[in-house]
């Protein structure tokens, strides 16, 4: 897939983190869980997972937030936008938050996530739902498909 337009910039609210994307997606997802909720102050987060060997940071170091557990979410630490995710026990991609990108319209959620957790008015137009995470031996076969389906032009909204 060559029609991505990388690399990507994007950053915090204030700019004083910004980062770069290098390589095509993994997957784009809402997560409906609580804890997101809370951090986004909104019905979900919107995330796209990226491979950490393309994700980097420019300028500014992010500070960790949320629970301060063995996931990581990182946040600016001035204006304490939450930037990106490093799920627990998994270094092979960030989560970065889509609305954090300089462009951010072509990031339909693939999936979602904890949709037990979900307000009961919230709706998106992800292709697949979880109650709470896809099975691990899953993520091969959705980011395939998300591969796929990204590729096509009618999936991705217009820039």
């Amino acid at each position: 897939m060559d029609d991505w337009n990388l690399p990507w910039e994007g950053g915090c609210r204030c700019g004083q983190v910004r980062f770069k994307v290098s390589v095509p997606p993994l997957l784009t997802m809402a997560c409906h869980c609580t804890g997101c909720q809370r951090m986004t102050a909104s019905a979900f987060s919107l995330s796209i997972a990226i491979p950490s060997a393309g994700f980097s940071i420019l300028t500014g170091e992010p500070t960790t937030g949320g629970l301060h557990g063995a996931t990581r979410h990182y946040f600016c630490p001035h204006c304490m936008s939450w930037i990106f995710t490093r799920p627990e026990g998994i270094d092979e991609f960030v989560n970065l938050r889509a609305t954090m990108l300089d462009e951010t319209a072509g990031f339909v959620p693939f999936i979602e996530t904890w949709t037990r957790e979900k307000l009961p008015w919230a709706t998106t137009p992800a292709v697949h739902s979880f109650e709470t995470l896809p099975a691990y031996e899953d993520y091969a076969g959705l980011t395939e498909e998300y591969a796929k389906q990204a590729s096509k032009p009618a999936f991705r909204s217009a820039d």
